[in-house]
């Protein structure tokens, strides 16, 4: 059986639009093949559509609902599994980088599916593996499978995703599943109402591309409280692809957007992130604060597992979508292995040139990291295991709305604003995040990157003349 060229998925955005529409197909071809006829939502049999191919599960971090949910897809596919989920036992612990464990799984199975605590391990992974590798989360970065089941269960729930209401409301910062989630939302057409703990806001780099690569438009509410959360922020999505929501400062879009919530997402604290940080009492959803005529038909989503944060006394409730979610891991997880496998014939995945443009990305490489690295101290380019592995590769990022680039981490994604360029040969710098706009990649390989201008000066380069300010 011959794969389809080989595809990696390690954030929600390499996947198009369409392709995520490929999937939700997929999945629900299996779930009328292959469910239950008691609970629409569960798969209940298997098939031979995978016979012959093995997944490899390689997880780093716990998990229980990603590793056994790719596990079962893959069984209920007809294919097998060979699992790593105790890095105490694998050999990271002697020390073996991930660079050298794909490359060495990678003659063992035909599909990788990694959890690493690094923020773009999967990244790395994808570029020694030689196969197909799907990240199952990665640090705080992404976990673009557990958007998938989540848009899927808004789409059944709500049919469309256009337009929806979203309130996401707990830890916005350290929850990858969040990151991953706000960008599909986003794409498709949702309204976004963010509700965090407090202290635990939307990453700045994330907030960026949601306003500036997705054409959101924020609109800052004024200090109002919803129960125990606070409404943060709203993000308004364009009415078309290349047009902004323009909300004049004297509209009452905030009334608008919060009158009519149409799925709540709850989300626990990610305390492995910052392991020890006391942040005082986290917020609760519960039935009291979902009475009000807002919320009544609203669905209510969580990524599990649950700490406290999202009452169990809800469960019963019509509009607990919770554990539905959690099930549709499993026909979620068996279409995007098809696909990427081309394991289905009769209904290949659309080939597009790889998700949400990369295709016109230009990239700044530093192979002997001798310049700036990615801002993000929990980035794989940081861990020592990796260093022969890792490059410092950046992609420019233009704003369209500013005349400035920023330079975004290949690995974990994270922006850098403020940076200087030097170039190689005349051993001139000067601030960079203007004049790299229009480069190319090859233009780039004249210049090297540093954090600023002490660090330039230590490597020997000295102001530009037209730039002597710059100090």
């Amino acid at each position: 059986m011959t794969p389809t060229p080989t595809r990696h998925i390690a954030s929600i955005n390499d996947l198009s639009n369409d392709e995520i529409a490929a999937v939700f197909d997929m999945a629900q071809f299996f779930l009328d093949r292959q469910g239950d006829p008691a609970v629409p939502h569960r798969i209940a049999r298997s098939a031979d559509h995978a016979a012959g191919l093995i997944l490899a599960t390689l997880f780093f971090e716990p998990s229980t609902r990603t590793r056994l949910s790719f596990e079962s897809a893959m069984n209920r596919l007809g294919g097998r599994v060979i699992t790593s989920a105790d890095p105490a036992t694998s050999s990271a612990a002697k020390g073996e980088s991930l660079a050298d464990a794909v490359r060495v799984v990678a003659n063992y199975a035909d599909l990788i599916v990694i959890r690493h605590p690094r923020d773009g391990a999967a990244r790395l992974a994808a570029e020694y593996a030689g196969i197909p590798v799907i990240n199952g989360g990665d640090g705080a970065h992404e976990h673009p499978t557990q958007t998938l089941c989540d848009l899927f269960t808004l789409k059944k729930k709500h049919a469309s995703i256009k337009g929806l209401n979203v309130a996401i409301a707990g830890d916005l910062r350290g929850s990858r599943t969040i990151h991953s989630f706000v960008y599909a939302l986003a794409r498709f057409g949702a309204n976004l109402i963010l509700m965090p703990a407090k202290g635990l806001e939307l990453p700045a780099h994330v907030d960026r591309r949601l306003r500036e690569e997705f054409r959101c438009t924020m609109a800052k509410p004024p200090p109002a409280e919803i129960g125990e959360f606070a409404i943060d922020a709203l993000y308004v999505t364009a009415k078309a692809p290349h047009q902004l929501s323009l909300i004049p400062e004297n509209t009452d879009i905030h009334m608008k957007l919060t009158s009519r919530i149409d799925a709540v997402y709850v989300t626990r604290q990610q305390k492995e992130r910052e392991p020890g940080r006391n942040y005082g009492d986290y917020p609760i959803i519960d039935a009291d604060f979902l009475k009000a005529p807002k919320y009544s038909k609203a669905s209510v989503l969580h990524p599990l597992p649950r700490v406290g944060e999202l009452d169990r006394a809800f469960d019963s409730d019509a509009r607990a979508a919770y554990f539905e979610q959690a099930a549709y891991g499993v026909p979620i997880r068996m279409a995007l292995i098809a696909l990427l496998m081309g394991l289905i014939k009769d209904r290949p995945l659309a080939r597009y040139p790889g998700g949400f443009a990369p295709a016109k990305a230009v990239h700044y490489e530093d192979a002997a990291r001798a310049g700036l690295e990615c801002a993000n101290q929990n980035c794989i380019v940081h861990d020592p295991l990796e260093r022969a592995a890792a490059r410092n590769l950046f992609t420019i990022a233009p704003a369209p709305t500013s005349s400035k680039s920023v330079l975004r981490c290949h690995y974990c994604e994270a922006d850098i604003e403020n940076f200087i360029i030097a170039h190689r040969g005349e051993r001139w710098l000067k601030p960079g995040a203007s004049a790299i706009r229009d480069m190319t990649s090859k233009d780039l390989l004249a210049y090297l990157f540093f954090s600023d201008v002490a660090g330039a000066r230590l490597a020997g380069y000295v102001p530009a003349p037209e730039q002597s300010r710059c100090e």
